[in-house]
């Protein structure tokens, strides 16, 4: 059984009646991999003029404000089921305060380049997670996707020599922090995923994670410096709550509705190629020897760990 398809297959919908055509999927699909690839950039943007824990905290309360209007003007709304409360709050937790909470502060401390590769090991942290809770069994093809791409993260950290004189190792552990947030996300909600609906979903943890955010985001907001944030820090801020947070996250899970979770998890091969790409245009990141042939060494190591039978 392959663990991280298996996780992503929970969130597929039985209620998905008329298929939309395969073009549309496709533009779909990379239409959430532009999203989600240029959210690196606005996060970059943002972060000059707004520091990461308010920027974390912000970016996950503006997406509450935008998903609660979108679920309530919905025709016909799954309610919250009283036994789902725990759940509810225990995945918005990882799935999106420390998901998206952890990627946005290890921006600050990384570059988006490293960032990229970093949270395209997610499938690999899934299976071990799994493995941990004797859900999945290991086989010599997974074992070795993991080795490869743990060596791939391994260069990544020795460009400097010992990767204790990595300048980028504090960003990359908390957002390596932040992609464990997800795959334990991915690996716990299987059950509750099922029961609703994308929109729903998106909007029960977004809420969750506010409102356990919502006291630390009150502090940041009174002792922000709002005259000294610029125009393109409020426009990087939007973007990574309304692009990311609600429109590729909803549509990561209506995709699943559709489409079979390997061929939605494509985008991971995609995303630290186009990551590195737009960096280096717009972000003037130019990619160095390590970190071609660590991303190279990860997304392989990902492919293997993925592909290996039980």
């Amino acid at each position: 059984m392959n663990s991280s398809l298996t996780a992503a297959e929970s969130f597929h919908s039985n209620s998905a009646s008329k298929r939309p055509s395969r073009f549309f999927l496709g533009s779909m699909l990379g239409l959430m991999l532009a999203l989600w690839s240029f959210n690196y950039i606005a996060g970059k943007i943002a972060l000059r003029s707004i520091d990461p824990i308010t920027l974390a905290c912000f970016r996950i309360e503006l997406a509450v404000l935008i998903m609660l209007p979108i679920y309530f003007c919905k025709r016909q709304r799954s309610p919250l089921c009283a036994r789902d409360l725990w759940p509810i709050a225990y995945l918005g937790f990882f799935g999106v305060l420390i998901n998206q909470g952890l990627f946005t502060v290890g921006l600050n401390y990384t570059t988006s380049s490293h960032s990229a590769v970093i949270i395209a090991m997610n499938p690999i942290l899934i299976l071990l997670l799994a493995r941990a809770l004797k859900l999945e069994a290991f086989t010599p093809a997974k074992l070795i996707g993991m080795g490869v791409g743990f060596l791939g993260v391994m260069l990544l950290e020795t460009e400097h020599g010992s990767p204790a004189h990595s300048p980028f190792l504090l960003g990359d552990i908390i957002t390596l922090g932040g992609t464990i947030g997800f795959s334990i996300y991915a690996v716990l909600g299987k059950k509750v995923a099922a029961q609703y609906d994308a929109i729903t979903m998106n909007t029960f943890n977004c809420v969750a994670a506010g409102l356990l955010l919502l006291p630390l985001s009150i502090k940041q907001g009174i002792h922000l410096d709002w005259r000294a944030v610029g125009w393109s820090g409020w426009l990087g801020l939007i973007y990574m709550s309304a692009a990311s947070s609600v429109a590729a996250y909803t549509l990561f899970y209506w995709l699943l509705r559709y489409m079979s979770a390997s061929r939605v998890a494509v985008i991971s091969y995609f995303q630290p190629v186009a990551v590195i790409l737009i960096s280096l245009v717009l972000l003037s990141e130019y990619p160095t020897r390590n970190l071609l042939v660590g991303t190279g060494l990860v997304l392989l190591g990902v492919y293997l760990a993925e592909r290996g039978t039980a």
